[in-house]
């Protein structure tokens, strides 16, 4: 095996013992890290050795890392050694396909940000149990850097098997559900295109609607969507300079491209749809987006509140106008199910940390005294709301919201994969699993 792959398994081990039989403010950094991953995860032994392997490059003691302690306390390390263990900040999980087997590894590419890496096993042992896997299986794991354009795996590597696309874009979904820091963590421009464009949602939000918050009848907010969504579609179709009062075949004719080079302009447009269709198509005059609807249960509500924000995207919910009405009445205590109303916008994950600075900002006062009353304890606004919001699971910086837009390739791939889902024969009537980023 290199020198440099069992390097990195020595220095590799020497950092886990370090942490391992740490005592103090280390120790305890790992017991409050393992125990908040452990909330979401099954915890079995898989899990439990990515959340240790995850600490030692991203816990936290102080503004310190456990690699930043692990050098301190070993002044022996040369310097090429010190590099390789400082190097391991950027590694990272990833959903792998084997796209190439190599004599003593793999080729692998990243499914979220289409990246290749060259990954090696640095031990023995693990490259006898990785010898069984074959080319085209999906791997659930964690890779580091060791030198030059070689990788290696860090911490266990779960085999998912050979997938199809409807399995792959579920696994990719359960992927962003449960690693949402890993989203794209090797592919930090394709993190900040993401970023951008929910700010930009953001706006064109409020173009259209006038405001970052309004509120009707769920069937009519799901018309007034379709509508947004038809807007922005003009918008990109615009953008790829595509006349939209011709066919694409026309398009194509007058501007003596093919078929396939109009797709492309229409993919980097973001106008997705079904291309190849509308290209024959003589009597329709528009390419057509993903139809966006909101949930079923919303469509039917009395009422939805549809909020937007450049950071925590954009949230629909049927009861803020009660918790509203709640806020602003003389009596709170006289409105039947309010200390009902407010325990589940507290125990809900979905009503998250923006909507409460929201109503604490427009209601300071009035969501202060409801809180007492409801808490049982004192509370002040100004002083109590986080730890309130923290001690309730809610996170107070916002993870990538769904509406964020996504690479081509992990695009074109949930498009496939719906179309494979309804070209099934099965007449089964079960709900389908989301695919991709959707949720239901």
């Amino acid at each position: 095996m290199d020198a440099a792959l069992e390097r990195s398994h020595q220095l590799k081990q020497a950092l886990l013992d370090f942490v391992l039989e740490a005592e103090g403010d280390l120790a305890a950094a790992l017991e409050a890290y393992a125990a908040k991953q452990a909330q979401r995860d099954k915890g079995d032994k898989a899990q439990q050795d990515i959340i240790v392997d995850s600490f030692l490059s991203e816990g936290q003691i102080g503004d310190k890392t456990p690699i930043d302690l692990f050098i301190e306390h070993h002044p022996e390390l040369s310097q090429s050694d010190r590099q390789l263990v400082k190097s391991w900040r950027r590694s990272f999980m990833g959903l792998f396909a084997i796209t190439q087997i190599l004599p003593d590894g793999f080729e692998l590419m990243n499914w979220l940000t289409a990246k290749h890496y060259i990954v090696k096993p640095d031990n023995a042992q693990f490259a006898e149990e990785i010898r069984r896997y074959k080319e085209g299986e999906i791997l659930l794991t964690r890779i580091s850097p060791v030198k030059d354009a070689c990788w290696t795996f860090s911490g266990p590597c779960t085999p998912l098997g050979r997938l199809g696309k409807p399995k792959l874009a579920v696994a990719i979904g359960n992927f962003k559900d449960n690693y949402k820091k890993h989203l794209y963590s090797d592919a930090p421009d394709l993190l900040a295109e993401a970023w951008e464009s929910v700010a930009r949602y953001h706006q064109q939000f409020i173009d259209f609607f006038g405001s970052d918050e309004v509120s009707m009848p769920g069937y009519q907010l799901n018309k007034k969507i379709a509508e947004f969504q038809e807007v922005l579609m003009q918008q990109r179709l615009a953008a790829a300079g595509i006349d939209e009062s011709k066919t694409l075949a026309e398009v194509a004719q007058e501007a003596g491209i093919d078929q396939e080079e109009l797709e492309a302009a229409a993919a980097e447009a973001g106008v997705d749809g079904k291309v190849a269709q509308l290209f024959e198509n003589k009597t329709t005059a528009k390419m057509v987006m993903p139809k966006v609807d909101l949930p079923a249960e919303l469509k039917k509500a009395e009422q939805v509140t549809a909020l937007s924000h450049p950071r925590w995207g954009q949230m629909f919910l049927p009861t803020y106008h009660r918790v509203v009405a709640l806020l602003e009445a003389d009596d709170w205590q006289t409105i039947e199910g309010a200390e009902k109303l407010i325990r589940n916008y507290l125990e809900d994950p979905k009503i998250n940390a923006f909507v409460w600075q929201r109503l604490a900002q427009k209601y300071p006062t009035q969501l202060e005294q409801v809180l007492q009353s409801v808490l049982q304890r004192p509370f002040q606004i100004d002083r109590d709301l986080e730890s309130l919001l923290e001690e309730f699971d809610k996170l107070l910086v916002p993870d990538l919201p769904e509406i964020a837009s996504v690479p081509v390739h992990l695009h074109n791939l949930f498009e496939e994969a719906v179309a494979e889902v309804n070209k099934s024969k099965s007449k089964k009537t079960k709900k389908k699993p989301a695919l991709g980023f959707q949720k239901s």
